[in-house]
């Protein structure tokens, strides 16, 4: 997950050179290859290239633009869009673990990896249908250069959004903790419950809820009007933050099966509004490297957070404060996100503002123009009176 992330910026700038369609059925072929190629080693060294890198990158170069793609056609529907497709995750979340641990005893590692290629062959078929309807930018080629000028390359607009900025900052600050109950939860139960504990029903409560999450906040995002749509980021944080505390405090296993049910119904909300309010904070033609460098953005605290947890365990002997401090940064990135509704609405002022100004003045200079000869005629017939006295 880190490295589909991690390259999100690069998958971000080969959506806007090369479209949707060629970008995600491009990345679906290099995932197939490195899928294949892992069915065929037999070391862990080069399974690291073939595997964590190679297939990484490719299935980064094909999940980017699914989410892009989504905006060319739908506006009023597009939380519940979202919710839909992302809620298919959760449910390869749910089912897949049982269909690899049979696949795994009765046909082996590699031919399992084989037939899984055939699912990255179903997404270049996926990828064959996206058909960008929303007009491409103007070329700012210069003539006779056939390399695209830096700025087509590299979106500098994304970052003249102050909203934008807080929400590419804020949500990396909340997710330092986010994979942690993720990560250590099923080292925690195996401690706190023993080996016999059912854990891993604590993880289908997660991918369950999280599906159904997705498909209830993507429908209610579309009645949330423009970027008030953050909020409901921010108490999906909260709940997070709460939840990853309240799993050490649960000395019930059923209790745990509830906040996993909590965590899961709205890590769902977190990820299904995320393209929303992009296209809400930077619009639809920027909206492919502002979700390129968030993802990106968000690979790194994604990647620290359960590390450290695991140092906490082994020098003080349990998991308690390192869920403790995982629910942390989510409070504190969502209290952050709280702003951009207040910045949005004070930058739309502004503009409103300038608006009503320009629209003046240029009333004043139309007034002006329309008036001077009428003006004139009467300064003349004002002053004619006192030259004849």
């Amino acid at each position: 997950m880190g490295m589909i992330f991690f390259c999100s910026p690069i998958v971000s700038v080969f959506t806007d050179l090369l479209g949707c369609r060629v970008t995600a059925v491009g990345g679906a072929a290099v995932g197939l290859v490195g899928l294949l190629a892992s069915s065929f080693v037999t070391s862990l060294g080069p399974m690291y290239f073939t595997y964590g890198i190679v297939f990484a990158t490719g299935c980064s170069f094909a999940y980017q633009p699914s989410l892009v793609i989504l905006g060319h056609y739908f506006k009023k529907r597009l939380g519940l869009v979202n919710g839909i497709v992302t809620a298919g995750s959760s449910a390869f979340t749910v089912t897949l673990p049982f269909l690899l641990s049979g696949l795994l005893e009765k046909v082996g590692l590699q031919n399992t990896m084989r037939l899984l290629s055939i699912l990255m062959f179903i997404l270049m078929l996926a990828g064959l249908t996206y058909t960008p309807l929303l007009p491409k930018p103007v070329s700012s080629n210069k003539p006779g250069s056939r390399c695209p000028p830096m700025s087509k390359v590299f979106n500098v607009n994304i970052w003249k959004s102050l909203g934008y900025r807080i929400w590419a900052f804020g949500i990396p600050a909340a997710l330092y903790g986010y994979f942690v109950p993720y990560v250590h939860l099923m080292k925690h139960v195996e401690e706190r419950f023993g080996e016999d504990a059912n854990k891993e029903v604590l993880l289908m409560c997660i991918g369950v809820t999280s599906g159904v999450g997705r498909l209830i906040f993507g429908r209610v995002a579309d009645y949330v009007q423009g970027v008030n749509k953050v909020y409901l980021q921010v108490s999906s944080f909260m709940v997070i933050g709460v939840m990853s505390m309240m799993i050490p405090l649960c000395h019930v296993f059923g209790g745990l099966i509830a906040v996993c049910l909590l965590m899961g119904l709205f890590d769902g909300c977190f990820i299904c509004i995320m393209a929303p309010i992009a296209f809400e904070l930077v619009g639809s033609q920027n909206v492919s490297q502002a979700i390129g460098f968030l993802l990106g953005m968000m690979s790194v605290p994604m990647t620290v957070g359960p590390p450290i947890a695991g140092f906490l365990r082994d020098r003080l002997g349990s998991y308690d404060v390192a869920f403790y401090l995982a629910g942390i940064p989510p409070i504190v990135g969502g209290a952050v996100l709280c702003l951009i509704p207040w910045v949005e609405a004070r930058r739309i002022r502004r503009e409103q503002e300038e608006a009503a100004k320009d629209g003046t003045q240029e009333q004043m200079l139309e007034f002006k123009r329309n008036s001077g000869g009428q003006g004139d005629a009467l300064a003349v017939k004002t002053a004619t009176p006192e030259s004849v006295i």
